[in-house]
C-alpha cells in the first residue's frame, strides 16, 4: 500500500492549479505519512486534513478499545463494506501529489523509491474524507492494481486522475466515480533513491479539525 509521498508546492499553488479557494492557515507537511497533515481539495476549497481514517478494535486480552489506528489507503474493490460506503458516496476529494514513495530494500535496510508523472509536478490523486469523532477531519487515497513499473516493490497503487476526470470524481454520482478507479495505463517516472524510508520526525496524532471547515 502507498503510505508515504511528496507534496512540495506551495498552497497559493496549488489553489490556483485546482481553480479553488484556500483556506486560511492551511499547515501541512511535505512529506506525508499516515497521520501527518496533508493538502486535500474537498468541496471547492484547499485546506488540510489528517491522512488516514480512524479505525478502532478491540484488545484481545480485555476487550476494551485499543488506540485507532489510521487506515491510509482504501482499495477501491472494498468501496462497498460500512467503513467506506458513505464517505465514497458522499464525500470525495482530491489529493495534490508530486510523488509517493514505495520501499525498496530489505527489513532494516529500506529505501524510498518515487513514483510521480513524467512532465507534471502536481497530479491529483482520488481520495474520500470524513469527520471523525476521534481526529476531526480525515481523508484516504483509493487504490488499485500496480503498474507494471511498479514491480516487485508493490502490487497496488494510488488511483490517479487525468485532469478532465477531477470534476467527475468530485461531482459525478458514485457509479461514475467508480467507473475512474482503475491502473494508470501511461509510463511512471520512477526515482530510486538511498533515503532510509524511515528517515523522518513524527509529528502528533491530529486530535482536531485542521482547518478546512466543511
Amino acid at each position: 500500500m502507498c503510505n508515504l509521498y511528496r507534496m512540495t508546492k506551495p498552497v497559493d499553488a496549488i489553489a490556483a492549479l485546482f481553480d479553488v479557494e484556500a483556506a486560511m492557515g492551511a499547515n501541512y507537511v511535505d512529506v506525508v505519512a499516515p497521520t501527518d497533515p496533508g493538502l486535500v481539495v474537498a468541496r471547492g476549497k484547499l485546506g488540510a486534513m489528517g491522512w488516514g481514517f480512524p479505525r478502532i478494535e478491540s484488545s484481545k486480552v480485555t476487550g476494551g478499545p485499543l488506540r485507532p489506528k489510521a487506515v491510509v489507503n482504501t482499495r477501491s474493490d472494498k468501496i462497498g463494506s460500512p467503513f467506506w460506503l458513505g464517505s465514497f458516496q458522499r464525500r470525495r476529494c482530491l489529493i495534490p501529489v508530486t510523488a509517493w514513495a514505495e520501499a525498496a530494500g530489505e527489513d532494516g535496510q529500506m529505501t524510498r523509491t518515487w513514483f510521480s508523472l513524467p512532465g507534471q509536478e502536481v497530479f491529483a490523486i482520488a481520495g474520500i474524507w470524513c469527520n471523525s469523532p476521534e481526529w476531526g477531519h480525515v481523508y484516504s487515497m483509493l487504490t488499485v492494481p500496480g503498474h507494471e513499473q511498479m514491480e516487485p516493490l508493490n502490487d497496488r497503487m494510488p488511483v490517479i486522475l487525468g485532469r478532465d476526470e477531477w470534476k467527475t470524481w468530485t461531482d459525478g454520482n458514485p457509479t461514475e466515480a467508480h467507473a475512474l478507479c482503475r491502473t494508470w495505463d501511461a509510463p511512471l517516472m520512477v526515482e530510486p533513491s538511498n533515503e532510509p524510508w524511515s528517515n523522518r520526525a513524527k509529528p502528533p496524532v491530529p486530535s482536531t479539525q485542521l482547518s478546512l471547515p466543511l
